[in-house]
């Protein structure tokens, strides 16, 4: 998938409008159309601030990563790098855990 077409599909699901995304990059509307309809290509600084504004990874909107982190998780992924390598790797253990169930729960739901 093209930027424009993550950038259109991850606005379209924030219900949030061309005008407003504008606004919050400090631009305006008819350039985030061309952005979405891939006419143009935004700097990285413009593209860092859309992904900002719309709570999404870069990596997602420039197709470098398929999963759309959202800023909670990518708030939380930072506050864990800066933790003590032993607080670290106890939070991880637990985290697997956690996902390990989950997954067993959904293999027999």
């Amino acid at each position: 998938m093209l930027f424009g077409e993550r950038l259109l599909s991850t606005r379209k699901k924030k219900k949030i409008s061309q005008d407003e995304l504008a606004k919050k990059i400090g631009a305006h509307a008819p350039i985030i159309g061309r952005y979405e309809r891939d006419e143009v290509k935004p700097s990285v600084e413009i593209a860092t601030k859309i992904a900002e504004a719309l709570e999404v990874s870069l990596d997602y909107l420039t197709g470098l990563s398929d999963v759309e982190l959202d800023k909670n998780t990518v708030d939380i992924i930072t506050s864990l790098q800066k933790l003590k390598n032993e607080d670290h790797q106890h939070i991880i253990t637990t985290i697997n855990a956690l996902i390990r169930d989950a997954k067993a729960r959904n293999t027999y739901a």
